[in-house]
């Protein structure tokens, strides 16, 4: 099948057009290229792609392989997708102008598995993989987990959030803000392991081996048995992990490493699916712990296909207010633990240190008489915190208010001033209103609901909460006062903090066990429970307690 187009240079350039090899052969290599203006004949031929690959004829420009060698995809960099053209917006996200085209070689013919233990043609992480047994079906109660323990990190935080402990095998993505901590963290790991015996491989992809050096030298407890690699190309692990058999695998970061079976740049989508993918395989098939380091983009997401975060068994995020010295480590996903529980580490000049009372971190700097401050015991997983909420409220110079928040939910707190202004009749829509989170912590739990309507409400009133006095409960439209979760262990923690009256939501007969428990816990610590039922009683009896500001 065939045909003839007549085109001109430019229109045949504009198009994309180029002269293949079987053209070239047949144009004197002597004589120059028809120029702009002229008119070039092609004769097109069809053929079907299986006829292409075996004729030697339809070989590319390039002189490597044939012309199915190398194919295009044009892949969203919001959401992952790929799609066969361009579109100007992602038919899967809606995101505009996020598709870009990236080339890749289609992987050649399977070869036959190696022999276990030996090389697989090519090398690469592919001989690795390759070179166990295949694994077949077994009962699950005939399966051993014993046999695979979980692995301590070194680091009881982040045993915490893990649940234990690695686990071998496991694949754990760790995302966080430039500058917050996350190589540090990883690198402290990885040391103890080594210092402890372990075999540990740190693999870099933006650090020299010198630079490591130094950043390892002002943290404590790192042995010099931690073997470093300087590293953005997934096939040059292929040999150190086969020598080392490492227990722990630190990729810094996944975003700079890539493959050579795909063209496109390194921290593409195409590149982080592919590196994460053969990476994942091989960790999985020597049951080595894979800690991938990600980065983050301008809205706080973890960058990369999503599919990244499917692939893994954990992701783990870091967060923290760099002007702050503490950090939390959070479980978003885990496979293996709970995503509730919350690691606190503080930094320091010697690296990151473990901080077993929060409480008291967050509590330290406290302006007991200030009005405008309230503290909640929050519940963390299984680890309550007592976190001071603070706001301002002052008369807006100008028709429209402000409204700002800073570790609190800006739909939460217009809610609750909705609420206090219709409920208690607290005059809050005519004056601009501040609030946040002490610390850079950042507050979502709907029982921290009563504390900020203290706070708002002690500083609009100009009376203080008084400093032995502790807040909790979840706030509704109607301005009632709901019950929360675990209230026993949440005062037990104000308590042991010197609080001695706890504003709590009113109990019903019904919860007859959870009453005689809080009651258990409160005689013990010499507690006043106060019960509240609606939002306005809460401030009638800030209006009778509170402490009338100085100024």
């Amino acid at each position: 099948m065939g045909g003839t187009s007549k085109v001109s240079a430019r229109q045949a350039t504009r198009r994309g057009w180029r002269l293949s090899t079987t053209i070239r052969e047949r144009v004197d290599s002597n004589s120059p290229l028809p120029e702009s203006g002229s008119t070039v004949y092609i004769h097109l031929v069809f053929v079907p792609h299986a006829v292409a690959a075996r004729d030697p004829r339809f070989e590319a420009d390039n002189g490597g392989g044939n012309v199915a060698r190398r194919r295009s995809v044009h892949c969203c960099q919001s959401c992952g997708a790929q799609h066969p053209r361009w579109h100007g917006r992602c038919p899967d996200c809606g995101q505009w102008d996020s598709l870009v085209e990236e080339t890749y070689r289609p992987q050649d013919r399977p070869q036959p598995a190696p022999a276990a233990g030996s090389k697989a043609p090519g090398g690469g992480l592919a001989g690795l993989v390759s070179a166990s047994p295949d694994e077949k079906p077994r009962r699950l109660c005939e399966i051993d987990v014993d046999s695979n323990p979980r692995l301590a990190s070194g680091q009881a935080e982040l045993d915490r959030v893990l649940g234990g402990g690695f686990v071998p095998g496991s694949v754990i993505l760790l995302g966080g803000d430039p500058g917050i901590g996350k190589s540090t963290l990883a690198l402290q790991v990885a040391g103890g392991l080594a210092a402890a015996g372990r075999s540990v491989l740190y693999v870099s992809g933006e650090e020299s081996a010198e630079q490591i050096r130094l950043r390892a030298e002002r943290l404590r407890g790192l042995g010099g048995e931690l073997r470093v690699l300087t590293s953005t190309r997934v096939e040059a692990l292929a040999d150190p992990l086969r020598e080392l058999a490492p227990s722990l695998v630190v990729i810094d970061s996944i975003q700079t490493i890539q493959t050579e079976a795909l063209e496109s740049a390194a921290g593409s989508v195409a590149q982080v699916r592919e590196s994460a993918a053969q990476l994942a395989a091989t960790a999985k098939r020597l049951g080595a712990v894979l800690l991938l380091i990600g980065h983050v983009t301008k809205d706080g997401n973890l960058a990369g296909p999503r599919v990244l975060e499917h692939l893994v068994d954990a992701v783990l995020t870091f967060e923290g207010d760099r002007a702050h010295a503490f950090r939390l480590l959070r479980a978003i996903k885990n496979r293996y633990g709970s995503t509730q529980e919350i690691g606190v580490f503080s930094m320091a000049g010697h690296g990151l240190e473990a901080v077993d009372n929060p409480s008291e971190l967050f509590l330290e700097e406290r302006s007991t008489r200030a009005p405008g401050s309230c503290v909640v015991p929050l519940l963390e997983g299984s680890r309550p915190m007592l976190v001071e909420l603070q706001a301002l409220v002052a008369p807006a110079p100008y028709g429209s208010p402000r409204r700002t928040t800073l570790g609190l939910e800006d739909a939460r707190v217009a809610l609750l001033l909705a609420v206090l202004d219709r409920r208690s009749r607290i005059d809050l829509l005519s004056h601009d209103v501040y609030a946040k989170a002490a610390g850079g912590v950042r507050v979502a739990e709907p029982a921290a609901d009563l504390g900020i309507a203290l706070a708002i409400a002690s500083s609009r009133l100009d009376r203080a909460v008084p400093p032995d006095t502790a807040a909790i409960g979840e706030i509704g439209l109607g301005g009632e006062i709901r019950r929360v979760s675990r209230l026993d262990v949440r005062l037990a923690e104000a308590a042991r903090l010197g609080f001695r009256r706890l504003l709590v939501p009113e109990v019903g007969h019904r919860e007859q066990a959870e009453r005689k428990r809080v009651a258990d816990r409160v005689s013990r610590a010499d507690c006043e429970l106060v019960p509240i039922e609606e939002v306005a009683q809460a401030v009638d009896w800030l209006e009778r307690n509170g402490i009338a500001s100085d100024g």
